[in-house]
């Protein structure tokens, strides 16, 4: 409570604008907003107008560069709270069974603009800053746990290939380009990653229904000094779920904010998403048991080889009052740590901790910790002075260390014997060299691991999703060279991609992928060691039966003039119950006459939200029938439906409307005539987030 408390006093700044005179920067009213100070009233405007220059001028300056990765983004203020104890591990307050640490997160995607649509194929930054009685922990992740290269130095070249193609700045928030897969094609380390971004996670159903991860291997460290490696999770209580293709690229031009609108709606209406904070812990002496390194960011953990050990739930219970100031200014260093936990020796985590606080620094000013979302809970106390956007005012004459005049103060904790944070004590021993450790060389087993643990309807989206990129590259040998990666990942993969393609996957890596490899690991190629585990279930996102939630989910209900309300009221109370959220579609907004002479408000229609932005679809009974069955819309609402293998249901008498439909009766299509259970049959099929099986028989676009 008193975090809660501590959070709104100092990372707020809230301004509240109703009944309050017009003013300007310095607070002096406003007498006219309209007309700038001219010589008579068709006269030339005078250069001493200072109000309308103040006005002008910070508007002209409104805009900050935006990210260079991760532009568009969303957030939201929550709370985590721990409800396990890990205190053998780890001296982190915050971490402590008990503790409540109020929390800002930000979901992002990486490559696009901060104009781009939500709905790109991309990574998902899923990055949370704490605020702790330590002070920050930024806890800077992704929605998927391994990344595209192994050194930091590489990060810049990664970028430039996957942002638009520098002489006609096109393709916007895509890596179906020439550029990306000329790198990747010779980054071989590249294979895992682009597994999970060619798989269904790189397009989620929603930013609650994915999962997030730190992606590095750090250390927690106990009050006794000894480290153990960690891998942070966050696992979604709504499950983890994604849309298709077909249906991403259909929301990008309905509502290219799908995404944001989808959380900020969530939260307004109080059904807070939440997500488990999971823990795989690693003994130090255990660092070297495993078939890969620790330190590879491109290699996960089998959950089968060490489990994820849930600690705490983090909900996010607030919308931010002003995006700006907020979602846009919040700043995340991975360098942000507290004492109880530490960095590892990753070298892309290495080099992270130096580019997020450069990159803040450009943004947003040397003092960036300064602007209230970005401020600690509790008040900082350092000798750093002046620079620009300064806030805090340093009170006295010392601005230095060691000092007399201040009686040393602000003084070092140990000088007192008090808690600060110190590093984990790790010998270190080598040479100075640029190069890297053979441990890093097996860049296909994960990757193989990886597609090899998905459902069969995932493999061919991942082949779906190969096709449609490596299409849209011009240069031949590129396409070429990448099949010859995704030979080493599976031969059938390479295989099938071919045959869309026209290429004969080559059995071997291309001597140009090769010569880089090399310059690496001069042996490579490096037999791997014997793999753990040859699945993973968690690496999948079929959702099995009777083991999903519709909580939150939105059913489209089909309407017109004189439907029936108790054909409403039979599957929406159903619904309603299970926490699900029934949507009356219509042909146009505004009340709608049911066949009880009810009116009810409509806010949608069939053009303005299209299927995809369902979950699942219901034909209610009554009059209403005779007007859809010659409406054009409706038709291609449930043909789309049908086709993304969503759930539909039909009520008595509304099933001859099929018969201008594509629409056939499957294990996905309830109607009310012939089963009196259809309501339940329709909510479990609708748990299993949707019917898969059937994608060959319905033909779904990829």
């Amino acid at each position: 409570m008193e975090n809660n408390k501590k959070i709104k006093q100092l990372t707020k700044s809230v301004i509240d604008n109703q009944d309050q005179v017009l003013t300007t920067n310095d607070g002096v009213p406003i007498y006219d907003n309209n007309n700038t100070l001219k010589a008579g009233d068709r006269g030339p405007s005078l250069q001493q107008d200072h109000i309308f220059y103040d006005k002008l001028g910070h508007f002209d300056r409104e805009r900050i560069p935006e990210r260079v990765v991760h532009a568009r983004g969303s957030g939201a203020h929550g709370v985590l709270e721990i409800h396990e104890d890990i205190s053998e591990f780890t001296c982190a307050k915050f971490l402590q069974k008990g503790v409540k640490t109020p929390l800002f997160t930000r979901f992002s995607t990486v490559a696009g603009f901060k104009g781009s649509t939500d709905l790109a194929r991309d990574v998902r930054g899923f990055s949370v800053k704490f605020y702790t009685e330590d002070g920050n922990f930024d806890l800077v992740g992704n929605n998927i746990p391994v990344f595209f290269i192994q050194d930091a130095m590489n990060f810049p070249d990664l970028i430039h290939a996957v942002k638009p193609e520098p002489d006609k700045e096109i393709p916007q928030a895509a890596s179906a380009h020439d550029t990306f897969w000329d790198f990747v094609s010779l980054m071989p380390e590249s294979a895992h990653m682009i597994m999970w971004v060619m798989s269904d996670r790189a397009i989620p159903r929603s930013l609650r229904m994915m999962e997030g991860f730190g992606v590095h291997t750090f250390k927690l460290v106990n009050k006794d000094g000894k480290g153990t490696f960690v891998k942070f999770h966050w696992k979604p209580k709504l499950g983890v779920h994604s849309v298709a293709w077909n249906e991403a690229q259909k929301i990008s031009g309905y509502n290219s904010d799908f995404h944001r609108q989808d959380l900020w709606d969530a939260i307004e209406s109080g059904n807070y998403p939440q997500w488990d904070l999971g823990v795989q812990l690693i003994p130090e002496e255990d660092e070297f048991n495993y078939s890969f390194d620790l330190l590879d960011a491109t290699k996960i953990v089998p959950e089968e080889v060490v489990p994820v050990k849930i600690i705490g739930t983090m909900t996010l219970n607030k919308n931010p009052d002003n995006f700006f100031a907020e979602t846009e200014q919040i700043a995340f260093d991975p360098g942000r740590i507290v004492p109880g936990i530490d960095l590892s020796d990753d070298p892309l985590l290495q080099g992270r901790v130096f580019s997020y606080m450069d990159t803040q620094n450009y943004r947003l000013g040397g003092n960036f910790h300064e602007i209230p979302i970005n401020r600690s809970i509790v008040q900082k106390h350092n000798n750093q002075k002046d620079g620009s956007s300064r806030i805090d005012i340093l009170k006295g004459n010392v601005s230095y260390f060691p000092n007399s005049k201040a009686s040393g103060c602000p003084y070092q904790a140990m000088w007192k014997g008090e808690e600060g944070f110190v590093s984990h004590k790790q010998k270190v021993d080598g040479a100075k060299v640029r190069a890297r450790s053979d441990s890093f060389a097996d860049h296909f087993s994960q990757a193989t691991l990886f597609y090899r643990s998905q459902s069969e309807e995932e493999k061919q989206h991942i082949i779906n999703a190969l096709s449609f990129e490596l299409s849209k590259v011009n240069d031949p040998k590129i396409r070429e060279r990448q099949v010859a990666i995704l030979y080493q990942i599976d031969p059938t993969l390479a295989q099938k991609v071919g045959d869309n393609l026209q290429i004969t996957p080559p059995t071997e890596l291309d001597e140009l992928t090769l010569k880089f490899a090399r310059q690496n690991h001069p042996n490579y190629p490096i037999q791997p060691k014997k793999v753990e585990v040859e699945k993973s279930a968690a690496l999948s996102m079929k959702v099995g039966k009777g083991e999903g939630t519709i909580a939150t989910r939105k059913v489209a209900f089909l309407v017109s003039e004189g439907v029936e309300k108790q054909s409403i009221d039979a599957l929406k109370n159903a619904l309603e119950k299970q926490g699900a959220e029934a949507v009356l579609i219509s042909t146009k907004v505004g009340d709608l006459t049911l066949d009880n002479g009810e009116k009810v408000n409509i806010e949608h229609t069939y053009t303005t939200d299209p299927s995809v932005c369902f979950d699942a679809v219901y034909t209610p009974a009554g009059a209403s029938v005779d007007v859809l069955k010659n409406n054009a819309d409706y038709y291609e609402f449930i043909n789309d439906a049908y086709r993304h293998c969503k759930v539909l249901a039909f009520a008595k008498g509304t099933e001859k409307l099929l018969d201008k439909s594509f629409v056939e009766k499957d294990a996905g299509v309830f109607l009310a005539n012939e089963n009196d259970q259809w309501v339940d049959g329709f909510i479990d099929m609708l748990k299993k987030h949707r019917v898969w099986e059937l994608e060959e028989s319905r033909k779904v676009p990829s």
